[in-house]
């Protein structure tokens, strides 16, 4: 339960029924959940997982910090394929292997929603909208991202994300030089925007870039503190709660509008609009679903890009593909000189089914440069991973390093090698999830990928070089500490393109 403190606060920014009790936590509190932390009443036995030698307070920074690093200095310190640490009164099992595999995925007592809402914190902090769900909600949001991503809707969409992607790509000039881990998110939030909200935002390029800095703002605010006491009104939490009204005061303000308006248009808006749906499920659905699918898409979109810069060979087998698919579609015989127009006359099922090259690209590009961990809390009875005990309330996690950087099952695994073969055993992919819980919006990003991989590999050439204009050698690597962008070093690698009509700019590969 919320203390009462911040009421006022939050009452001024949203209404009565999304306002929030919260307050000033007093210092004994704090002093309290610190010392419970450090405190070990646990029974141990054969079956409770390894704990890291570690004290509970030097476990925080490094898990939300340097993730990858942290983990496995774990596995290393424990020698244990599970093991399990503090962070302040939260017990967190960290589990491993073929077998730690496939009891977390398969395990029904294991819930992401209850994970997440603890142990990430990176979405927008509005109480009963966007965080703190009831499972009916949750599920009727579901309901509504399947509905935004039927056939139908995704037809309508083709040539508005083509109009989209046209129309910012433009705005980068060329020939030049752009920066892949800055351009290509802000494309994808463009296209996301338009995929998942309204036209009334989509069209106002300013508005968009306005929320995006506000998201970035989400991004920037997520701290150990904000996460772990979301109840305490630091910096960090206090900077987050202020972004998130903004992103309330523009999803709310367009939905406003349209109602006002009376007029229908053909977007994700209205049809949430025309099922009736309540207003708090309309932001909620907005709000969250903008970050989730931008977020990750925009990140495999900078990869992707990156990896065809740098692997000409595979940059000219998409540019086959491509170019083959308008064939057989007969749209390059669109009579229009756009672009655009060419590759939105290629039908959805041809997209969707017959671009074997784009599949294996973005599927290794998941494998490559997705640095998440799975998490999950217990909220069933206890259970067990791999024979080890995982308490109830207790909360799991899943580096997806642990078999997508496998070099059993991946040799060499961090090679860009889109034709590695294909795994069969259970989880041995999990670049969309695995189990029950799988990503439900990965037919639209799939088609954002593929439209926005088609448009820049038919207009420009491009290839990868260094801030001295060189190719890369060793090409770059993801940085899978990086959570959020698996971003390299800043200033480590470029995008060099220019029209395809201007002449070719190839070089080879190091």
């Amino acid at each position: 339960m919320y203390p009462l403190g911040l009421l006022p606060l939050l009452q001024a920014w949203i209404p009565d029924y999304a306002a929030v009790k919260l307050s000033i936590a007093l210092p004994g509190i704090i002093l309290l959940a610190l010392l419970w932390s450090l405190a070990e009443n646990q029974e141990e036995d054969d079956t409770t997982p390894t704990a890291l030698p570690l004290s509970g307070l030097s476990t925080i920074w490094p898990f939300f910090k340097s993730r990858f690093d942290f983990l496995a200095r774990g596995f290393q310190l424990t020698g244990r394929s599970i093991f399990q640490f503090n962070l302040l009164q939260n017990t967190v099992v960290v589990v491993s292997g073929e077998s730690g595999r496939n009891d977390f995925f398969s395990c029904r007592g294991l819930d992401i929603n209850e994970g997440f809402k603890v142990l990430s914190g990176a979405i927008p902090m509005l109480p009963g909208i966007t965080s703190d769900l009831q499972a009916r909600r949750i599920a009727l949001i579901h309901k509504r991202l399947a509905a935004a991503q039927n056939s139908d809707r995704l037809t309508r969409l083709l040539p508005q994300i083509l109009g989209d992607a046209e129309r910012v790509i433009c705005s980068w000039g060329y020939p030049g030089t752009i920066d892949p881990f800055s351009h290509m998110p802000a494309l994808l939030f463009q296209t996301t925007v338009r995929s998942l909200s309204c036209h009334e935002i989509a069209d106002d390029a300013a508005l968009v870039a306005r929320l995006r800095k506000l998201y970035d703002r989400l991004d920037s605010s997520t701290t150990p503190a904000s996460v772990l006491l979301p109840w305490f009104p630091s910096p960090s939490m206090l900077s987050k709660l202020y972004a998130s009204k903004q992103v309330y005061d523009i999803v709310n303000g367009a939905i406003n509008a349209r109602v006002q308006s009376g007029v229908s248009r053909d977007d994700t808006l209205q049809m949430l609009v025309d099922h009736g749906d309540d207003k708090l499920v309309i932001v909620g659905f907005i709000m969250g679903l903008l970050v989730a699918g931008a977020r990750s898409t925009g990140t495999t979109a900078s990869w992707m890009t990156t990896c065809l810069g740098g692997h000409p060979e595979w940059k000219h087998k998409a540019r086959a593909e491509v170019r083959a698919l308008l064939s057989d579609c007969s749209a390059g015989n669109v009579a229009s000189s756009s672009l655009k127009e060419q590759l939105a006359a290629i039908p959805l099922e041809a997209w969707e089914d017959h671009t074997p090259v784009l599949d294996k690209i973005i599927r290794e590009t998941l494998r490559l440069a997705q640095p998440h961990t799975a998490m999950r809390r217990n909220v069933g009875p206890e259970t067990y991973i791999n024979g080890m005990r995982i308490p109830s309330g207790a909360y799991v996690v899943y580096p997806f390093s642990d078999v997508h950087l496998n070099s059993t099952l991946y040799p060499d695994p961090w090679r860009f090698d889109p034709d590695r073969s294909d795994r069969v055993a259970p989880y041995e992919y999990v670049g969309w999830g695995g189990g029950k819980t799988v990503c439900l919006g990965q037919r639209l990003a799939k088609l954002q990928l593929k439209l926005i991989a088609a448009m820049l590999l038919l207009k420009f050439d491009f290839i990868l070089v260094d801030v001295n204009g060189r190719t890369p050698n060793p090409l770059p690597r993801p940085n899978w500490n990086d959570t959020l962008t698996c971003k390299p070093p800043i200033g480590s690698c470029y995008l060099q393109f220019q029209s395809i009509s201007e002449g070719k700019i190839e070089k080879d590969g190091p």
